[in-house]
């Protein structure tokens, strides 16, 4: 028992995932119980479906890994049901598991793996197609490495968890909440690959720098909700026009940004001009909006860095403003 436990230390203390946990238990096990074949499956009740995940198959009778079988009507149901967990009388005491006749299994041990809830999602087992007889202690450390192995999966369960919440973290922290599309942040990292792109194969960068003029007006006199809806409409209207590869993006209050790597930067200015022009319509209220100040800036052969692009795109916007409102004065 001390070289068991000795080796079932080493094996926990090596893991690092589920199946390289498994695999040495699975040795052990049999070298435990005189079985020629240990597994562990997992154990979809909702598709009644058992599979075999891993094996460790040492004579006659072999365990396919990925054998699938129908849950209902397998030897680890009938043990559980039953509250049996070892049959050295397989062929007449479950004659009716066609899975087991299937197998030639006629000494059967298993113990569930089971989930915090206590639901079951899988069994740790040991067959053979000759009569075995088990010492009760034996049964005790089938308990312990079906446990252990529980908790492995619980383990992982619990860090996929955490990875899928950190990169949807990571993902909100990206985007916009209220238009749901790219924010400054996001922008400053596709910015830097396109300009590295340009770098690369000698093109450029170009830059629609947007600010809806009269959008405080439009606040002021129907207010913030139907402000919001304003900005997601722009930016719905934003991205339904632009091509693949551009990016649309939020800066901040009314003020928004479309880059692309290829194409005529006049024509880009123009199109996105005509693309924050039009009749807004939500509920009782129609706003015909005459168009957003779009300032465009061009990246220069080595540029790096997007805040200088920017601040360019910034300072173009302004001179259109300026000259809009000279032209209504």
């Amino acid at each position: 028992m001390d070289a068991v436990l000795s080796q079932l230390a080493e094996s926990v203390a090596s893991a690092r995932d589920l199946e390289t946990l498994t695999r040495p238990l699975l040795e052990l096990l049999e070298s435990v119980t005189g079985m020629e074949s240990t597994y562990l499956t997992s154990i979809d009740a909702e598709a009644d479906a058992q599979q075999v995940l891993y094996a460790y198959n040492t004579q006659t009778l072999q365990i396919p890994e990925g054998l699938t079988v129908t849950w209902s009507d397998t030897l680890c149901k009938r043990a559980l049901e039953e509250d049996h967990p070892y049959a050295d009388d397989v062929e007449t005491r479950w004659r009716d598991s066609a899975a087991a006749r299937a197998l030639g299994i006629k000494t059967y041990v298993s113990q569930p793996v089971r989930n915090l809830d206590g639901s079951v999602c899988g069994t740790l087992c040991a067959a053979s197609d000759r009569r075995v007889e088990l010492a009760p202690r034996t049964l005790k450390l089938l308990t312990m490495f079906a446990t252990l192995i529980a908790h492995q999966i619980e383990r992982e369960r619990l860090l996929e968890r955490l990875q899928r919440e950190n990169q949807e973290l990571s993902s909100h922290a990206l985007i916009d909440p209220l238009t749901g599309i790219a924010n400054r942040r996001a922008l400053q990292q596709e910015l830097r690959r396109m300009l590295a792109r340009a770098a690369r194969d000698g093109g450029n960068v170009q830059l629609a720098f947007i600010d809806l003029d009269g959008f405080k007006a439009i606040n002021d006199r129907y207010g913030h909700e139907i402000g919001d809806r304003f900005l997601m409409f722009i930016a719905g209207k934003l991205v339904a026009g632009t091509r693949v590869g551009d990016i649309v993006a939020r800066l901040g209050g009314d003020e928004f940004v479309v880059a692309a790597s290829s194409g005529d930067a006049d024509n880009l200015r123009e199109r996105v001009e005509a693309l924050t022009a039009g009749r807004f319509h939500v509920d009782d209220i129609i706003i015909d909006y005459r168009g957003a100040s779009v300032g465009l800036a061009v990246s220069v052969p080595g540029e790096s860095e997007p805040d200088a692009l920017l601040m360019r795109g910034d300072a173009a916007m302004y001179a259109i403003k300026h000259a809009r409102h000279a032209a209504r004065a």
